[in-house]
Parts: C-alpha cells; sequence; structure tokens
C-alpha cells in the first residue's frame, strides 16, 4: 500500500491546532468576563479617586454620569469587549487618555524586560537541566536538584530584597531603582536592567531546568538511546543530536509554562524596583481605579499567556511523529 499523501498527513494536526486555537479564544473572552466581573468588585471606582473625599454626591453623580459608570454592567462588559475585539479598549477614566496609547507606552518595556530575562535565564536552565539529567542519582544532580528546589520555594518580593542589600545596600554594585537614561553606552543599560533580571530569571531557571532534566531523562530510558550507546555514540552527540530533537515537545512546552511566569512575576518585580512597565501600571490602575486600564492590562496579561501555552501545544502536535503520521 502507497504511503499516505503529504495534505492527508498534516490534516490530523492541523485539526487539533484549529481545535486549541478555538478553546483558547473561547478561554480568552470567559477570562475577561472574570475580568470585568472582578474589578467591578474593587471598592471605590474612578470618580471617587478624581474628585476626592471632599465632594458632593450630586458631582459624585454627575462625574460618574460622564464616565458612563452608571450604565448597567452587562452594556458596559458588552461595549467594552466589542471595543477590544477591534483594539479599542476604551479611554483612561483618571488620564483622560485612550487606553491603546498608555499601554503602548508601556509594553515595550516589559516586553524587554521579559526578552533579557528570556536571554539570562533559558540557557543556564538548559544547563542545569541536562547537567542534572546525564549525572542523575549521583552528587551533582542532588546538589543540583536542592538548588532548583530552595529557588523555586523563594518568592520573588524575598528575592528581591536579598538582592537590593547585597547588591545595592551593601555591596553598592547596583542600583536599586531601575532608571534606563536616554541613549545608555552599554554598561548603563545592563547595569540598570542587572536586578530586576536577576530576581525573575531565579524562578525560570528553577522551574525549567527541572521540566527540562525531566524531559531529558524520558528520553534516556527510551530503548533507542540504549541502541545509540551500543553502537558507541559519545554521550555529547547522544544527547544533543538524539535526545534533545526528540524531547522538543515536552521541553518548548516547559519553556512556554515557565516564559509565562514572567509576566506573573513581572508585577513585583516591577513594584519593587520602580519599573516602568505594564505591569507596575497595572498596579497603578488598581490604587486610581481605572477600570478601562486595569481591565485592558489583565487582558494582555492573560492574552499573552494563552498564546505562550497556544504556541507550546503546537510544537507539541507538530512534534509528534504519530499525528504527523496520521
Amino acid at each position: 500500500m502507497s504511503g499516505a499523501s503529504p495534505v492527508s498527513r498534516w490534516r490530523g494536526p492541523a485539526r487539533l491546532v484549529a481545535k486549541r486555537t478555538g478553546l483558547a479564544l473561547v478561554t480568552l473572552v470567559l477570562v475577561s468576563a472574570v475580568i470585568f466581573t472582578i474589578s467591578g468588585l474593587l471598592p471605590g471606582d474612578a470618580a471617587q479617586e478624581v474628585l476626592g473625599q471632599g465632594a458632593t454626591p450630586e458631582q459624585f453623580a454627575a462625574l460618574r454620569h460622564e464616565m458612563g459608570l452608571d450604565r448597567p454592567a452587562v452594556v458596559r462588559y458588552f461595549e467594552w469587549l466589542r471595543g477590544i475585539a477591534i483594539g479599542d479598549p476604551g479611554q483612561s477614566l483618571v488620564a483622560n487618555k485612550p487606553v491603546a496609547d498608555i499601554i503602548s507606552e508601556r509594553l515595550p518595556n516589559t516586553l524587554i524586560l521579559a526578552g533579557l530575562t528570556t536571554l539570562f535565564s533559558v540557557p543556564i536552565a538548559f544547563l542545569v537541566g541536562i547537567a542534572s539529567a546525564v549525572t542523575r542519582g549521583q552528587a551533582t544532580d542532588r546538589a543540583l536538584n536542592i538548588m532548583t528546589l530552595a529557588m523555586v520555594a523563594l518568592p520573588e518580593f524575598l528575592v528581591a530584597t536579598i538582592a537590593v542589600l547585597v547588591f545595592s545596600v551593601k555591596l553598592l554594585w547596583l542600583p536599586s531603582i531601575t532608571i534606563v537614561p536616554q541613549d545608555p553606552t552599554l554598561g548603563e543599560f545592563l547595569r540598570a536592567y542587572a536586578m530586576p533580571v536577576m530576581v525573575l530569571g531565579v524562578g525560570v531557571i528553577a522551574q525549567l531546568g527541572r521540566m527540562i532534566r525531566a524531559a531529558i531523562i524520558a528520553e534516556l530510558d527510551r530503548p533507542y538511546v540504549e541502541m545509540a550507546r551500543l553502537k558507541g555514540v559519545s554521550p555529547r552527540r547522544l544527547i544533543f543530536r538524539h535526545v534533545l530533537p526528540n524531547a522538543v515537545g515536552p521541553i518548548v512546552n516547559s519553556m512556554a509554562l515557565s516564559l509565562s511566569y514572567l509576566f506573573g512575576g513581572a508585577i513585583i518585580v516591577e513594584t519593587i524596583f520602580s519599573y516602568p512597565g505594564l505591569a507596575s501600571l497595572m498596579v497603578n490602575a488598581v490604587t486610581s481605579r481605572d477600570m478601562p486600564l486595569l481591565q485592558a492590562c489583565a487582558m494582555v496579561f492573560c492574552a499573552t499567556y494563552l498564546l505562550l501555552v497556544l504556541i507550546a501545544d503546537t510544537v507539541a502536535i507538530l512534534a509528534n511523529p504519530r499525528l504527523r503520521q496520521g
């Protein structure tokens, strides 16, 4: 019998990817409803923040009507959801500027921080995971396991506090506030980002390193690895030419889950180091009860998380030879 055509071989994976994409979109809509509901439960509103405690009830009512806060929640939700769908999340109630403009000013800073943390942490996590897997059960593996467990257990605010005390207060090497000057030199740029990148990278290195270790160990126990060893394949060639390509699905999935952690940890790190990113903008929106800005920031974080998970699922599906062969 002749083999299946290339089109038919990819039909199954394409259906699975389309199904996962549809589920991600449905999840995003459900998340939007949760975000809108929870943000509406916060005490106070933007009118109170703008007018202060000395305003009269009539002034509150007039400003709430002007801001549209007196309309039914269902009407406001569907109008907001429609705006999100067309790329217009509304107007900031406090800054009186389009929310999209405010986010576009801060989002690049968060992406730079996430990108630098990825460049710093992923190679180290690969080294930790591979070293731990190839020395399974030995002293190196036990030491790396203890180290990564301790790193996972440490919360970001504690790591940030320790880093500030050591590198800023004691050693005077790094600034405790992340201020990037205009047109910085390479040294100024690295010095400004060193602390937040290091703090965020601790959790990513620990989580991703342990996941890579598990994925490699699962491949090392397969029969083809034993056959390669019997044929005299060197350990380095075995890992980089045989094991890692076959473990790409689980490893990419682990990378997506670990990198999505960056956006959660960024909320604490940006606040502690006064970094002008999207996470600190969302914290300010909570303080000022600027609901359109808060909801839009939360949607950006949720959409980014779902996109990373969708990319991981897609790579895992396409990397599965049984699915490719129909």
